[in-house]
């Protein structure tokens, strides 16, 4: 396994806060990464784009602050996730913004660009792709990112259908690098597990949303707690590309969960429209996302009372006798 130079002696355990659309505000990256966990957020959360610029500023300068308060234990690094799909209209402007504040991670999705692994490279900053097969993970190492993010069965919102297991060794089998699992880890048992199948890092994003200082809504919050792996249904409808959804939300929203049609892939969007809004609303803000491992998230905690979970039962995790 292979952990990269920006993460030594920064992680109070091996995981990376996955960037979670509308939810992952300052906020919450701010409180993982105090906590020793990588914070992350997409890019097209600052609404409008000019936001960004300010939310950069921000998170640099209190995780500065903090780091010279805490020099024996300091913050996690913080990441920035950009769409590379084709209807991001804001990737240029982003990206910008990014080598302008010296981002120390770029987590790219929904396609691989060598020209971006370059200008992160360039800056100092490393790229991880998140990926949900083989080919895309070929592909990502091939055009210059540093590390994947294994997408595997069960993982929330846009979520691939391989188990970890077959996954990440297939992956091992040609890559050295650092590796993210993503799927179902929403427990310090399954960070271990992870660790265990030969992942550098768990890639964790439904647990989080339960958590304080996410941008949920309250019942969001609380159907996170409320649900379970039966909760949970598979469908491309929403975006056009398949993803985990909550079933509460589906029937909330009038539909059938378990008689859903099927979305044209060419219709999916992930860019916004002139006025800055998402150019397909309902999907996130009304069909709500989420993993397999919400049986795991009991109630709503501080994101930092969340890790410290996460910390002890990672810390006292073993295998039980034959």
């Amino acid at each position: 396994m292979s952990m990269p130079a920006l993460f030594e002696g920064r992680l109070s355990i091996p995981v990376i806060g996955a960037p979670l659309f509308i939810i992952s505000v300052p906020d919450l990256v701010i409180a993982q990464c105090k906590a020793g966990v990588v914070g992350a957020f997409p890019a097209l959360n600052a609404r409008p784009p000019e936001l960004l610029d300010e939310w950069l500023a921000r998170i640099r300068e209190e995780l500065a602050a903090y780091d010279k308060a805490h020099p024996e234990a300091p913050s996690a690094p913080f990441a920035v996730n950009q769409i590379v799909h084709r209807s991001n209209n804001r990737l240029e402007h982003d990206l910008a913004l990014c080598e302008k504040h010296k981002v120390p991670m770029i987590i790219t999705s929904l396609g691989a660009r060598e020209e971006l692994n370059q200008a992160a490279h360039r800056w100092g900053g490393i790229v991880f792709h998140d990926v949900i097969n083989q080919k895309f993970a070929h592909k990502a190492i091939e055009k210059g990112a540093d590390g994947l993010i294994l997408v595997s069965a069960g993982a929330g919102g846009h979520a691939g259908v391989i188990s970890p297991f077959a996954f990440v060794a297939e992956t091992r089998a040609w890559f050295e690098g650092p590796i993210a699992l993503s799927g179902a880890i929403a427990n310090g048992r399954a960070i271990r597990a992870a660790r265990m199948l030969g992942a550098d890092f768990a890639y964790i994003g439904s647990a989080f949303i339960a958590t304080r200082e996410a941008n949920a809504v309250e019942g969001y919050k609380q159907m996170i707690t409320n649900s379970s792996a039966e909760d949970i249904v598979y469908s491309n409808l929403f975006t056009g590309v398949h993803g985990n959804y909550l079933k509460p939300s589906i029937m909330a929203a009038g539909m059938d969960p378990d008689n859903l049609p099927t979305s044209d892939p060419s219709m999916m969007s992930f860019g916004t429209d002139a006025s800055g809004e998402r150019a397909k609303p309902k999907a996130w803000k009304e069909i709500w996302g989420s993993g397999q491992g919400v049986g795991s998230v009991a109630k709503i905690l501080p994101a930092a009372e969340l890790i410290g979970r996460f910390k002890k039962e990672y810390d006292g995790a073993f295998d039980p006798p034959l």
